[in-house]
């Protein structure tokens, strides 16, 4: 039997609407290209046009303050699951490059994390962001 998996996404609760959609969206991107295993089939209507695939598990989305963002990443880190970062000076970049060097210059306990993404086995991921409350 498989395991079962989950992906979930935590955002800092007091930023902009923007940026908590732009955060989002890059983490979920980073879980679709570092664990692949999550995304389904390509779509493909009735006339015949194709669409990119999708996750093929649902993404929970969870609002946290900066203490408890930090303190959900430590937990995420100790179980062991596949992490994306998003720190708040990437805001500030333009390009890939400059937000991997952005990241790349902090220490793991000095990153200023407005969100963060994991992929794992439910139960890890249930564990690491336990007590957080979903987006609403």
């Amino acid at each position: 039997m498989a395991v079962r998996t989950k992906i979930a996404v935590v955002v800092r609760e007091d930023l902009a609407v923007w940026q908590k959609l732009n955060v989002t969206a890059f983490l979920t991107s980073g879980v679709a290209s570092g664990c692949p295993e999550t995304v389904g089939e390509p779509y493909e209507d009735a006339s015949g046009v194709k669409y990119l695939p999708m996750f093929g598990l649902p993404v929970v989305v969870y609002a946290a303050d900066a203490q408890a963002i930090k303190d959900a990443h430590t937990k995420a880190l100790a179980k062991d699951l596949s992490i994306a970062v998003y720190t708040e000076e990437l805001f500030a970049t333009g390009n890939d490059e400059d937000n991997r060097a952005q990241v790349r210059a902090v220490s793991t306990e000095e990153l200023n994390l407005v969100g963060f993404a994991v992929h794992g086995s439910r139960n890890a991921v249930d564990k690491a962001l336990k007590g957080l409350s979903l987006h609403r």
